[in-house]
């Protein structure tokens, strides 16, 4: 069983290692505001159905309202001319379009509130898609800095080391027998 066990830590941990290798913290970074970016439009879209939503089923109550105002015109003519069950009728039809006009009314408030959470959620996606990208760039260049910093002073072993030195040595004795020839 131990061989096993070390066989998979070892598996694990040299994924691991070649993944933390092709891990590009500034390409994450843009995929996840990409992916903000995204979700902030799909956000809008949604916002502006629900808008055009709320337009329509506020036309429908106004035409509903109107509707009741003909027929509640119509009741009272039918009455003035005598014709009463003409006039309930119309009264029927009147209450029918006053019902209709309050359920419009009730959805209406529904689709105010969503417009309203929709508005909500964009201001706080957009201050945070604003603040991330804010945080790219200081990463971008925290990243970059690092890597120079890393080929520097990989460079710097690599001229410190014992080669750089021999190479002197070389070049120092070469110097010394020219001028000893001379």
């Amino acid at each position: 069983m131990g061989i096993f066990t070390r066989v998979r830590d070892i598996i694990s941990s040299n994924i691991n290692a070649m993944l933390d290798k092709a891990e590009d913290p500034e390409k994450l970074v843009k995929l996840m505001i990409r992916e903000m970016e995204d979700t902030l439009v799909e956000i809008k879209a949604n916002c502006a159905g629900a808008m055009a939503t709320k337009k329509k089923v506020q036309r429908e109550m106004e035409s509903a309202l109107e509707l009741a105002k003909n027929w509640d015109e119509k009741a009272s003519l039918a009455v003035d001319k005598g014709r009463e069950d003409l006039a309930r009728e119309a009264l029927c039809e009147k209450r029918r379009f006053i019902e209709r006009g309050e359920s419009l009314e009730q959805e209406l408030e529904q689709t105010k509130g969503l417009v309203t959470q929709y508005q909500s959620d964009i201001m706080q996606l957009e201050d945070k898609l604003g603040a991330a990208r804010e945080k790219q760039r200081v990463l971008v260049q925290r990243h970059r800095h690092a890597q120079d910093k890393k080929r520097a002073q990989t460079d710097i072993r690599r001229f410190d080391s014992s080669d750089a030195l021999l190479r002197f040595d070389e070049f120092e004795q070469r110097i010394d027998r020219m001028e000893a020839e001379a």
